[in-house]
């Protein structure tokens, strides 16, 4: 007999899938300790369940699976073949119709003077004075965000974005966001944007850790900033930046305030979801579950071979990479954070307290069914 942690790493399916698919009858444990609650499965049920990972994978329905694995013990050939050459051919037609849509949404974009869902960084030229201290902060508290996904080269620096007397930084790799600002002086002209690229960015976070203040330069294509008598200079990233300002829109939602060292300590010492490490750019990652209690306790969920309770399925419960929750709370850089939950298919925010104009974004990770 195979626990249902044990059954969870060799099966692909993760725990809380095979708590769901017990529920929904598709594949039910040999016995159930009638004390526990602990599920039990069968050698047997291996073969079984690993079928369960592929189907699923292929988006095949549950009522499909169901009769394919009904077939698959009954050694009924036929019943199998017919669902899987149904199913192919549902997607088949479905990838034919996403072609045609995204035909017409490149045909759209070509008659737009801008992209969809992003505002122009053309060249431009600004001339602003800033806080050295406040830029090195406000670049650290973004860079960890930056992306470095070749096919989306535009993500992959930090946005400046000069508006008044205000300098917002921002970086996403698209499952995370940090936004960030200083106060600036010396620029009248209209907004302006620029991209710079993440190793010019690190240059001119280099330059800051001395001296009071420090010159940023945009002039067209070439971006400066200088600090004492020292430069860092480079062109900027020739791409449109993604609206951040519609992207971090969230619902607001429960908010509670961590302890930073406590907390890091149990994300990093604490429960990760029992065979549930996942690619995120061909990167694997782990996933850990928090919940925020309603007197503002957060913790994070026990899930794995320990019990097998639904905890990881609670109402409120959020799924994010740990790697990335622990980049966020150090980029914080503060003693005690705030955490917002809002739905779990909401992101997660970090926030300091001191300021709402700083803060984290991370994309929740979907739960298996």
């Amino acid at each position: 007999m195979r626990g249902i942690g044990e059954m969870a790493r060799d099966s692909g399916l993760g725990v809380s899938a095979l708590r769901f698919y017990d529920r929904a009858g598709v594949l039910v444990p040999a016995w159930v300790d009638p004390v526990s609650g602990y599920r039990w499965y069968d050698a047997g049920q291996l073969e079984e369940a690993r079928l369960l990972a592929r189907l699923r994978r292929t988006g095949m329905p549950l009522a499909d699976i169901r009769l394919v694995l009904a077939g698959w013990s009954g050694q009924d050939t036929d019943l199998v073949r017919q669902l899987l050459t149904s199913h192919l051919r549902r997607l088949e037609r479905t990838l034919s119709d996403a072609r045609a849509e995204f035909s017409a949404v490149r045909a759209l974009l070509e008659h737009r003077e801008n992209p969809m869902t992003s505002y122009g960084t053309a060249a431009a030229t600004a001339r602003l004075t800033v806080s050295a201290p406040e830029l090195a902060a406000a670049l650290d508290a973004v860079r960890f965000a930056a992306g470095t996904d070749p096919e989306l080269p535009m993500l992959g620096g930090v946005l400046f974005d000069i508006e008044g007397e205000t300098l917002h930084v921002v970086a996403t790799d698209r499952y995370r966001m940090a936004v960030a600002q200083t106060a600036a002086t010396g620029h009248g002209g209209p907004r302006a944007q620029v991209i710079v690229p993440s190793p010019l960015a690190d240059a001119m976070r280099a330059l800051l850790n001395d001296g009071d203040s420090a010159l940023l330069t945009v002039d067209g294509d070439r971006v400066a900033l200088e600090a004492g008598d020292r430069q860092a200079v480079g062109r900027r990233l020739d791409h449109d930046f993604p609206d951040y300002r519609r992207l971090v829109r969230v619902p607001a939602g429960r908010r509670a305030i961590v302890d930073v060292a406590a907390f890091r300590a149990a994300v990093e010492a604490g429960p990760v979801r029992a065979g549930e490490v996942r690619d995120q750019d061909g990167v694997p990652f782990d996933i850990v579950v928090l919940n925020v209690t309603d007197d503002g306790t957060v913790g994070v969920c026990e899930d794995g071979d320990e019990g097998d309770g639904d905890a990881g399925n609670e109402a409120g419960n959020v799924a994010v990479n740990r790697d990335f929750l622990l980049h966020a709370l150090a980029a914080g850089a503060r003693d005690r954070l705030i955490l917002e939950f809002g739905a779990p298919t909401a992101p997660l925010a970090i926030r300091r307290t001191d300021t709402e104009d700083a803060f984290s974004l991370l994309m929740p990770v979907r739960l298996e069914d």
